[in-house]
C-alpha cells in the first residue's frame, strides 16, 4: 500500500444529465476512488442542463463514502457565471478553484487548486497554501521533477498530478465547436454534445494534433502516466487524478489502484489501459520533461 490517494476530476465534456447520473452512479458503487470532483468547469452555458442533476449525484457519491469536491468554472465570463462561482465558494464542502477570481470568495476556507491555475513555482504554491489550499494540482505540462521541487518546498499542502485523460491545454473566448458547424458562439446549439470525449483535430497533413471541446483545447492523445508508487512518494506526490471519459472509468480506476497497491506493475497497467476504448493513443512525455506527445518508450 503506497498511501497515495485516487481522485476523479470533473467531467470536461457536455454530457446529458442522464449520462452524468449513470456515470456517477457506477463510480459511487464500483470505483475504488476516495475523492470525486463534480460540476461544470469549461463552459457556463452548459450549466442549466447539468445543474439539476448535481444534488442527487452528490448525495449518491457521499452515501457511498466518497469525498465530493465542487469544481468551479475555469474562465467565468458573465455576471451569472461569476455569481455561480461565488455561491459555490460559500459551500462547506471542499471547492476546486480553477480561476483566481474565485480566491476572494474562498480565501480562509480549504480548497483545491485545479490544473487551470498557473502554479509553476514554489512561491505561487506557498501563496495559495497561505490562502487555504489543501491540495495543489499543478498545470499538466510540468515534469514530475518540477512538481517534486514544489512539493519539497511546500510541505503544507498535498500535491496531486494529472495522470489519465486528454490533457487540458487552453481555454478560449471562442467556441471551436460552434465555428466548425458554421454557428456563432451565442447560438452554438450545444453541438459539443455530439463529441462526448472531444473532437479530434488533424493538421493539414492529416496528422493527429489536438482535440477541441467547445471553448477548450485538449491534447489529441491520452495522458496515461503509470509510475511506480515510489516514483511518486519520492517526489512528495500524495494524490493522482483521473479525468473522466466515455471509456470504462471503473476499470481505469481499478487499474491505477492496483498500480498504487503494488499488485500491477507500470508496464502491465499501461497495457490494460491500452486495451480500453480510448479516444487517442497513450502518452506521458510531460512527466519526463519531454514534449507531451511523447511516450514512455521514447524516453
Amino acid at each position: 500500500m503506497s498511501g497515495i490517494a485516487l481522485t476523479l476530476g470533473p467531467v470536461f465534456f457536455h454530457w446529458s444529465p442522464d449520462r452524468l447520473s449513470d456515470f456517477y452512479r457506477r463510480i459511487a458503487d464500483e470505483a475504488p476512488i476516495d475523492r470525486v470532483h463534480v460540476g461544470e468547469v469549461v463552459c457556463g452555458k452548459r450549466m442549466p442542463f447539468s445543474d439539476p442533476a448535481w444534488p442527487e449525484i452528490i448525495e449518491r457519491l457521499e452515501r457511498a463514502g466518497k469525498q465530493v469536491v465542487l469544481s468551479t468554472l475555469a474562465a467565468p465570463a458573465t455576471v451569472r457565471e461569476r455569481r455561480s462561482v461565488e455561491d459555490l465558494c460559500t459551500d462547506e464542502r471542499l471547492v476546486e478553484v480553477n480561476d483566481v477570481t474565485a480566491l476572494p470568495s474562498r480565501s480562509g476556507k480549504p480548497f483545491v487548486t485545479g490544473p487551470f491555475l498557473n502554479v509553476y513555482n514554489e512561491a505561487s504554491a506557498q501563496y495559495l497554501i497561505e490562502l487555504g489550499a489543501q491540495t495543489i494540482c499543478p498545470p499538466v505540462e510540468l515534469s514530475l521533477a518540477a512538481v517534486g521541487g514544489m512539493a519539497g518546498a511546500c510541505p503544507g499542502a498535498e500535491f496531486e498530478v494529472f495522470v489519465f485523460g486528454r490533457l487540458p491545454l487552453a481555454l478560449s473566448g471562442r467556441c471551436y465547436h460552434a465555428r466548425i458547424h458554421g454557428l456563432h458562439k451565442d447560438s452554438c446549439q450545444f453541438t459539443c454534445e455530439k463529441d462526448p470525449d472531444g473532437l479530434a483535430v488533424e493538421t493539414l497533413d492529416d496528422q493527429p494534433f489536438l482535440a477541441v471541446n467547445g471553448v477548450q483545447t485538449l491534447s489529441n492523445q491520452m495522458q496515461a502516466f503509470c509510475p511506480a508508487p515510489t516514483d511518486l512518494t519520492s517526489k512528495g506526490v500524495g494524490r493522482i487524478r483521473l479525468s473522466p471519459h466515455t471509456c470504462d472509468m471503473v476499470e481505469v480506476a481499478k487499474t491505477y489502484k492496483s498500480l498504487l497497491d503494488g499488485i500491477e506493475d507500470p508496464k502491465g497497467a499501461r497495457f490494460v489501459l491500452s486495451c480500453l476504448d480510448l479516444p487517442g493513443s497513450l502518452v506521458d512525455g510531460y512527466f519526463h520533461g519531454k514534449p507531451g506527445r511523447r511516450t514512455l518508450t521514447e524516453k
